[in-house]
């Protein structure tokens, strides 16, 4: 556990998302999800945590492990067709994790989903958070449909709001 880390979540902490991430760009994201949803039946959701609080920071819980908690509180993995993604932001780290669940993760792979978040971290590292997302949500789209197209009416079987917590 560094020094370093621990005032960075202290300092950064949950005003920093609401700062980066306003409600007009909260807005934008989830409409990008609800028409990238349009061409695939899979399930995209994204979060973004401004910092951990005490019990996780000083475990010195790294991002990968918090996105997996979220993962399951959201219930994710609780789609008919296992093709549920996570997009997790732990802001104070920069740090992206996607969390796909089985279907979907065993045909795109850890390979596929790492260079989607290093996309999107290079994009974040100059600045550019609302295009990081939206590019990173384009690309989890991309994947989604060529292993599950649309069929038949669309189910919304997650909510397409993105979560700040």
């Amino acid at each position: 556990m560094s020094f370093g880390r621990i005032t960075r979540h202290l300092l950064q902490h949950h005003w920093r998302a609401r700062q980066v991430f306003p409600q007009s760009v909260l807005d934008r994201i989830e409409q990008a999800i609800k028409q990238s949803e349009a061409t695939h039946s899979g399930q995209i959701r994204f979060v973004v945590e401004g910092a951990l609080d005490g019990g996780p920071l000083f475990r010195n819980q790294h991002a990968r492990e918090r996105a997996i908690e979220v993962f399951s509180h959201l219930r994710i993995w609780d789609t008919a067709h296992n093709n549920g993604v996570l997009i997790y932001l732990l802001l104070a780290d920069r740090d992206v994790e996607m969390i796909a669940d089985r279907g979907i993760d065993a045909k795109v792979g850890a390979a596929g989903w790492e260079t989607i978040c290093r996309a999107m971290e290079a994009e974040f590292s100059s600045g550019h958070f609302e295009r990081g997302v939206i590019d990173g949500i384009a690309a989890v789209s991309s994947e989604l449909a060529k292993y599950f197209p649309p069929g038949g009416p669309h189910l919304n079987e997650l909510p397409d709001k993105p979560v700040v917590m």
